[in-house]
């Protein structure tokens, strides 16, 4: 069994901690758990598209992924979930929003009804 194998068996933020042995603060975990397995994931996938772990043994793709965890979660010690934008939610809440369309009725489109009959 792979250290990524055992990974993708986890589902608490402080069973990646524990399981990599990163020493963590429960209230930052508290805030930011699925903010800093997200950005966590976000370092693998680069590591995995850059060919990181090729040839590595499992205790080097072990220190990887430690490594990996201790950065995104210093990036949240260091910021928040809502500087950090990684969820479209808080993406959208700053995006620039186009001005609604005005409704534009031509007054030549208008007509004049005669209710007298």
């Amino acid at each position: 069994m792979s250290v990524l194998d055992d990974l993708g068996r986890l589902s608490a933020a402080e069973e990646f901690f524990a399981y990599l042995d990163v020493p963590f603060e429960p209230t930052i975990v508290q805030v930011a758990r699925l903010h800093i397995l997200r950005r966590m994931g976000q370092y693998l996938k680069g590591s995995e598209i850059d060919g990181v772990f090729d040839g590595l043994s499992d205790d080097e793709i072990r220190d990887q992924c430690r490594s990996h965890l201790d950065q995104a979660y210093q990036d949240f010690v260091a910021s928040s979930p809502i500087q950090e934008r990684l969820f479209k939610v808080h993406k959208d809440a700053v995006a620039e929003k186009a001005e609604p369309a005005k409704p534009f009725v031509a007054l030549t489109t208008l007509s004049v009804v005669n209710k007298a009959d």
